[in-house]
């Protein structure tokens, strides 16, 4: 029996993740609450959790997709179809095919999409606010996470993909890699649906809009650092996130 992991409790934001081929994945966290995370969320959930935590040092699957299209190039898209026929992506990843689209999903698809490079390619951490892609991928924390991968070492994210385009559209799930200097990077490169790989969730919460850095400490920890600050012991990195609240 698959098992799910709520390793991350609410605080911020709540996540858990299962060890399955997609399909059967997406089914069991919604089944409990939780939706597929996306890119930007899973950007606030590793600076919430910090550079060591789990979800830091291993990849999931995310909600966005890459896009194949002859003709017109290679995007990242925030609608990706196999969300919607996550059963059928991942039944054609089990038979070794692609998952070929329709016209309406390819229309779809790109409505909300940023356009890529031909080839694979890198992009800077500080320079995530400013780039086109990692700024549609993370949102408004885009510049905050390249800060906090900065900080982790990590001096750019890889941009993997499929280097030929077939004579017909398809897509592929992306992936969020581990935190490793070498090899951190965003995958649109794996066709492995069906693979008992991570898939993560999380729950809706009220402090998703929220910029990134105010969801880090919730008042019920100031409390605590204020506690620690007042000690013989406290650190001058907390002395510097408490100046931030004060």
């Amino acid at each position: 029996m698959v098992q799910l992991t709520k390793d991350i409790q609410p605080r911020g934001i709540a996540s858990a993740y299962v060890v399955t081929p997609f399909d059967e994945g997406k089914k069991i966290l919604e089944a409990d609450g939780y939706h597929i995370i996306s890119a930007e969320e899973n950007a606030r959930l590793r600076a919430q959790e910090g550079k060591d935590a789990d979800v830091s040092r291993n990849g999931n699957w995310i909600k966005e997709g890459f896009l194949y299209i002859p003709k017109k190039g290679k995007f990242l898209t925030k609608n990706s179809p196999v969300m919607d026929n996550s059963v059928e992506a991942t039944q054609a990843h089990r038979k070794g095919n692609e998952f070929y689209l329709t016209d309406t999903q390819v229309e779809s698809g790109l409505a909300n999409s940023v356009k890529l490079k031909d080839r694979d390619f890198s992009i800077p951490t500080n320079r995530f606010g400013d780039d086109e892609v990692t700024a549609f991928a993370f949102g408004n924390s885009a510049k905050p996470y390249g800060n906090f991968l900065r900080e982790a070492g990590i001096k750019e994210m890889l941009v993997y993909m499929v280097d030929n385009i077939e004579d017909k559209p398809f897509a592929r799930q992306a992936w969020l890699g581990r935190l490793d200097d070498d090899w951190f990077g965003l995958d649109g490169y794996c066709r492995g649906l069906n693979f008992g790989i991570r898939v993560r969730g999380v729950c809706e919460d009220a402090s998703a809009s929220e910029p990134l850095q105010k969801i880090l400490y919730k008042p019920s920890d100031l409390d605590i650092l204020r506690k620690v600050r007042t000690g013989d012991l406290a650190p001058k990195k907390l002395e510097k996130i408490l100046a931030r609240f004060s």
